[in-house]
């Protein structure tokens, strides 16, 4: 889509010259910042008088150790964060201000950061051939961070310019030749980085290829001056982007999920628009199929307020950066894409650029975003929605509401991005509010992503909606652990998704089909027909459902009342529901699933409840109905 349609040629000769991109204002026009809102200016302004005479925290060589000492990745990028976040507030407080108050502040954090060993974090060291441990100085490797400390110190070049040789006259030098170092150069001269995808063997595509291209791109636009190299690292930028497009379908399903889409079809977003601007327009892919359904995928999974479909890493509970639904609605000219950016950034211009962490997004969010939109506010919620490509299905019953029955399923396969074992699985919301749920994940450590990964409760499809553990044997990981003869099915009244999960399974589950139907009947509820047939007897199968519900157990059916969860200070609710199992079920009990981990917890709280259902002895073939109805 990109590397064949503008070749090098194409870009050489539609890239503007180093120093004449000019995409925001800078701290030289001044006018342009006191024009935005006060109370937005305001908050910019607080936030970097509270870093003033900043004490700069450490980031020793035995925090970096953690990771490969006792698998914790959070108390060093917390810190890391920390210095980053620090750094930006004060680059935006000193262009609000422009009176030079916040640059010996800015000018520690750059020094602080230029003297950093390795700008990425300790999950990614992997990457260089000394492996897990601390980072070797002579190989720089690019992963997310590193890719986001370039961009970073590119931007606050951008806009504060000269200003930084008040403090000295060394600084911008010492950026530009850390930056050439550590990212221009490896970017440039290596193919092997697997996030670009130009060895297909040696890793599945998945966001960091947007990602970090988002951030070179940055780097080459504002950092580097030679034109030679500019127009080659761009067209290398496009043939690896093309490698990142190819892994979607035309309808535009991220197999990451709702969550990841911010760091997904968000970051290509941010990767076409910054080619577009920096080439007057000459690189446009705008009006592709592909490129506009991967944008609106986030408002096709939404569900209600800030619920989302969230298969895989993904959470249950997501909030999109405003400003960035919004503009790739504009650019797609999607006016239900821009009306759910507008209803998802409320009308309070002093929260813009809150939400928008990097530079990269909040300099767009202040300038290129109104703050009285003529776009009326609304959260489109399409009644149906189907991703072929990673065959996952949303209905509800009413388009643009979030009244009745709401059921997200999939079928897909056990080797996608952040993969969970999960094909078959579903979720149902009620009038909203979540009754059939996915956990979603824990906080990220090593075993996260280890060959330990499916010892994780959560990842196991025993945890998944209903899906069959059969003599203790559950899904496996895997390309070819996949759904078979998957259908989709649609109409006024209904909507459908059949599928077999037995390829998911091992032979040991001696699974010789499982047909599931999984049903919305508007307007009546969720229908769930399982029909099997096993290879060999077998004693006991399990299935399970996880709910924030309140469970009353009955004969032939359960009652989920609707209970306060999660977090006390988020007043949050469950809905209400039935739910009848079919006669073959021998017993069911309830099972208290305790969450200790803090970002579990801040969705669910201290609990999720289990719901275990089990078939002693089944017949070798056999066919059960499983409904969810008020």
């Amino acid at each position: 889509m990109l590397g064949d349609r503008y070749t090098l040629e194409d870009v050489g000769r539609m890239l503007t010259p180093y120093g004449a991109w000019h995409p925001y204002a800078t701290i030289q026009e001044c006018e342009m910042w006191r024009a935005l809102p006060e109370e937005l200016r305001d908050r910019l302004l607080v936030a970097g008088e509270a870093l003033l005479n900043h004490d700069w925290p450490n980031l020793p060589a035995t925090l970096f150790l953690e990771y490969a000492r006792n698998g914790n990745r959070s108390r060093y990028q917390d810190v890391r964060y920390a210095r980053r976040n620090a750094l930006r507030d004060l680059v935006l407080a000193e262009c609000v201000e422009g009176e030079g108050r916040f640059l010996d502040d800015i000018v520690n954090g750059l020094w602080a950061t230029c003297e950093e060993t390795y700008w990425g974090v300790p999950a990614h060291i992997g990457m260089q051939a000394a492996g897990v441990g601390l980072p070797d100085v002579e190989e720089p490797t690019v992963d997310l961070f590193a890719a986001e400390t370039v961009a970073l110190l590119a931007w606050t070049l951008y806009l504060l310019g000269d200003r930084l040789d008040l403090v000295s006259p060394l600084v911008r030098p010492r950026i530009l030749a850390e930056s050439k170092r550590r990212v221009l150069d490896p970017c440039l001269e290596r193919d092997d980085f697997w996030w670009m995808g130009f060895d297909p063997g040696a890793h599945a595509i998945n966001n960091w290829n947007p990602w970090i291209n988002s951030n070179w791109i940055t780097a080459v636009l504002l950092l580097e001056p030679n034109a030679s190299r500019r127009v080659t690292a761009i067209h290398k930028v496009l043939r690896s982007l093309d490698t990142f497009l190819e892994i979607y379908a035309e309808a535009g399903g991220c197999d990451e999920g709702p969550g990841y889409w911010g760091r997904a079809a968000a970051s290509l977003f941010d990767c076409l628009d910054l080619l577009h601007s920096a080439t007057g327009g000459g690189i446009d892919v705008w009006r592709e199929a592909k490129v506009q359904n991967m944008g609106r995928f986030i408002y096709r999974t939404h569900i209600s307020g800030t619920y989302f479909v969230n298969f895989a890493d993904a959470s249950a509970i997501s909030r999109p950066v405003p400003s960035l639904v919004y503009r790739y609605g504009e650019a797609i000219r999607d006016a239900d894409m821009m009306a759910f950016g507008a209803w998802l950034m409320g009308d309070d211009p002093g929260e813009l650029g809150t939400q928008e962490g990097t530079l990269a997004r909040i300099l767009p969010a202040l300038f290129r975003v109104p703050f009285l939109s003529d776009v009326v506010p609304a959260a489109p919620q399409p009644r149906d929605a189907w991703f072929d490509g990673i065959q996952v299905m949303v209905a509800r019953d009413l388009a643009g509401s979030e009244d009745g029955f709401f059921v997200a399923a999939k079928g897909g396969h056990n080797n996608e991005s952040h993969n969970h074992n999960d094909v078959g699985n579903f979720a149902v919301y009620v009038d909203g509010k979540p009754v059939i749920v996915d956990a979603g994940v824990e906080t990220y450590r090593r075993q996260t992503f280890s060959s330990q990964r499916y010892e994780i409760w959560t990842m196991q499809s025993g945890y998944h909606t209903l899906l069959p553990t059969v003599d203790g044997v559950m899904q496996a990981p895997g390309r070819t652990f996949a759904a078979r003869d998957v259908a989709y099915g649609l109409g006024e009244e209904a909507a459908q998704l059949s599928l077999d999960l037995a390829g998911a399974y091992p032979p040991e589950a001696k699974l010789r089909s499982w047909r599931r139907v999984i049903k919305l009947n508007r307007g009546a509820g969720v229908e769930v027909i399982d029909t099997y047939e096993l290879a060999a007897p077998t004693d006991e199968i399990v299935l399970g459902v996880l709910t924030p519900c309140t469970v009353e157990l009955g004969e032939g059916q359960v009652r989920l009342v609707a209970a306060q969860f999660g977090p006390d200070e988020l007043n949050r609710s469950a809905g209400g529901a039935t739910l009848a199992y079919p006669a073959a079920v021998t017993d069911v009990s309830v099972e208290w699933v305790p969450i200790t981990d803090t970002r579990l917890g801040g969705v669910w709280g201290d609990h999720l409840n289990y719901v275990v259902f089990k078939v002693s002895a089944p017949s070798r073939r056999g066919s059960w109905t499983w409904r969810v109805a008020r």
